[in-house]
């Protein structure tokens, strides 16, 4: 979703559902020496559309450019850049009440300032592309930070005697992670180890999907870089890892298979988790009166037949789509 044509954005809230997606954040990553006012001014374009025929676009995800250089994955050094607050404010002014989540490597010179302003302004701020030393961790988990960005990827590792952020988070009874579930970025082992750490009330399931998700050996563009889709894997031509291809149909049935947890638990990491961490608990994520009617039906296999999102069916097999045909949602 990092992009400058709205179109391009409009076309992800038409296929997302076929995947099994009612709503996301439009993801931005970082430009060369500025911040990307562009890639905002568009996805707040399309946000203020409020005319979804499709998955609903629910909010921006900055993921940068505040992150470490040392941990900075498929993302270029030029993009990255050091906190500052005066910009922080004006990206906040660029969002136009939009932004929903900012990922930063909270042991950046000027990092607390930000996380400060940032919570205090009701974003949920991520810790990602890090190299956080546990204790760091810990302090930037008593200024506000509630998140985490893809788990164990670009991020110090879990070691005995160095335990990095991870082992600050787990032991933090509140802050919650996200876990790339495609068995790439993270092996099905170290998923259900997770797992285990946060518990499923804590863990959220992403797809961290780039715009070649869904589809099979392939080169495509990542942020002007050229990147190939290899045996289910996303990677730049230097082997870096980047995005995944995974659907968020796929994840759940990955969840079930590499993970310890029951269909209940698996569906509450990919809905009610997310909505917590957007702060859209309050109408997304939960099957109840005065909640957006987002629904998705399967079959015994867990293949997608329908997706609704905001009580219309927004995707759906030949024969559901007869069966939904006389159906309304008020």
């Amino acid at each position: 979703m990092h992009t400058t044509d709205a179109d391009e954005i409009r076309a992800y809230v038409r296929w997302a559902p076929e995947t099994g997606v009612t709503s996301f954040l439009v993801a931005i990553v970082g430009v060369p020496d500025s911040i990307p006012e562009q890639q905002i001014k568009t996805a707040v374009e399309v946000l203020r559309d409020d005319l979804f025929l499709g998955a609903e676009p629910a909010g921006i995800h900055l993921e940068g450019p505040y992150i470490n250089v040392a941990r900075r994955g498929a993302h270029k050094p030029s993009w990255l850049r050091l906190p500052d607050e005066s910009e922080t404010a004006r990206l906040l002014a660029l969002t136009g009440g939009y932004l929903r989540l900012l990922t930063v490597a909270p042991e950046l010179p000027g990092a607390a300032a930000i996380i400060r302003r940032l919570v205090d302004a009701g974003i949920t701020v991520s810790m990602g592309h890090t190299d956080a030393t546990y204790e760091q961790a810990q302090e930037a988990i008593e200024l506000g930070i509630t998140h985490v960005t893809h788990c164990f990827n670009a991020m110090r590792p879990l070691l005995h005697r160095a335990p990095g952020p991870l082992a600050a988070v787990a032991q933090s009874k509140h802050v919650r992670g996200e876990l790339i579930a495609d068995g790439v970025h993270v092996h099905p082992a170290a998923m259900n180890v997770l797992v285990k750490l946060l518990g499923p009330e804590r863990t959220i399931v992403i797809t961290d999907a780039l715009a070649a998700a869904g589809v099979p050996n392939t080169t495509f563009d990542f942020a002007g870089q050229p990147a190939r889709v290899i045996r289910g894997a996303a990677r730049l031509f230097d082997g870096t890892i980047t995005g995944s291809v995974l659907t968020m149909d796929q994840a759940l049935r990955n969840v079930l298979k590499m993970t310890e947890v029951s269909l209940q638990q698996a569906v509450g990491m990919l809905t009610i988790n997310p909505a917590h961490a957007a702060h859209l608990s309050h109408r997304k994520g939960c099957l109840q009166p005065g909640y957006d009617a987002d629904l998705l039906i399967f079959d015994q296999s867990l293949v997608l037949q329908a997706t609704i999102c905001r009580g219309a069916v927004a995707f759906a097999t030949d024969e559901w789509r007869d069966r939904l045909s006389g159906l309304r949602f008020l």
